[in-house]
């Protein structure tokens, strides 16, 4: 069997949920886990954030079958709705869902619905993403508040910069300002203003990667804030070369050797969810110890540098980030951002689960 795999830690996603709790005590968490919990297994996570309050994702089958499964706690869905067809369902199993735009707010007033639905009102307060214009926010709500199909009503806006120079402030403000006199339960903090800004905490959080033991922040790593990281992609070298001045490797010859070398082959490419475009240099560890990738990663391996590491052998571990290696120091030498990285674990690598 392809020595390939990614392991699951469990205990590490409770703590890092624990690490959530500390910094917002007096706010409910709603644990983020779209994207099949950024890789990581939306049940396995759903199981490990137990201690939350309520779960956040933008896919509506993957929240109902968390009810199918016997989930009952909140399950808000983040992008609401995409058809007048998702209302019933969302309705008949308690879901709760943003409602951004006006089309989503004129297809709640034509429903016909089993129930009540809860529902999120989220404002554009700066990111020009998603949200109702804040000077919208009245109109906004008289509609709800005489829809019959709408249930309880809340707030929510999104910061652009919480992880950034800008941070909050300018948004909060805004949000502030759209909001004095009304008396609504409010959601704003993700994991970058959970960690950093306590204003911005409010009724409920919205902690997503810190969940998985990576870092909002490209000034600050996972565990100076004290987080533990849930995902290890490990594998093994397959094959070991000798290198001689002028050889060069893979693809392109993209890494050439300046003078004898050894390298290794890992059992793993950009079809297991690994970067292409990872260059030379990127972090990796060969049987536990810190080495670099070398030339273009392929689609089933990739090349590792042995040098310093004598006892590297066919067999020998290699650890592509996780447990020892943070997927955000491995993401910024690729160029982009652990979210990625963890999101792109391919179903044909093998998971197993540490409880």
């Amino acid at each position: 069997m392809r020595p390939i795999r990614a392991r699951i830690d469990s205990a590490a996603l409770r703590h890092n949920l624990g690490a959530a709790r500390l910094r917002a005590p007096r706010s409910r968490i709603c644990a983020v886990v779209k994207a099949n919990a950024y890789g990581h297994g939306l049940a396995r996570a759903a199981r490990a954030f137990a201690a939350a309050e309520g779960l956040a994702l933008i896919e509506l089958e993957a929240a109902l079958e968390l009810r199918r499964t016997g989930e009952r706690r909140p399950i808000l869905l983040l992008q609401g709705f995409f058809s007048p067809e998702e209302l019933e369902p969302i309705a008949a199993h308690g879901l709760t869902t943003v409602v951004h735009n006006p089309e989503q707010l004129a297809m709640l007033e034509e429903a016909r619905l089993p129930g009540r639905i809860a529902v999120v009102a989220k404002l554009n307060t700066g990111m020009n993403r998603l949200g109702f214009p804040v000077e919208d926010l009245s109109g906004v709500l008289d509609r709800l508040r005489n829809c019959p199909g709408v249930g309880a009503v809340a707030l929510m806006t999104h910061f652009a910069d919480a992880d950034g120079k800008r941070g909050v402030r300018w948004q909060l403000e805004r949000f502030e300002a759209a909001t004095t006199g009304v008396d609504l339960p409010r959601s704003l903090a993700n994991s970058a203003a959970l960690l950093r800004y306590p204003e911005s905490h409010k009724d409920w959080v919205r902690p997503g990667i810190m969940l998985y033991g990576c870092s909002p922040f490209p000034d600050e790593s996972a565990e100076a804030l004290g987080l533990k990281p849930a995902m290890t992609l490990a594998s093994e070298l397959i094959a070991v070369r000798d290198l001689r001045p002028g050889d060069s490797v893979g693809y392109g010859g993209t890494y050439t050797a300046s003078g004898p070398m050894r390298i290794g082959i890992v059992a793993c490419g950009y079809a297991d969810g690994y970067p292409r475009h990872a260059p030379t240099g990127t972090p990796i560890l060969v049987c536990g110890r810190r080495t670099r990738t070398l030339g273009r990663v392929a689609m089933d391996v990739l090349f590792a540098d042995l040098t310093g590491i004598p006892e590297a052998a066919v067999g020998s571990p290699a650890t592509l980030w996780g447990e020892g290696l943070s997927a955000d120091e491995v993401a910024a030498s690729a160029g982009t951002v652990s979210y990625e990285l963890l999101c792109a674990l391919t179903p044909r690598v093998p998971v197993s689960e540490t409880p």
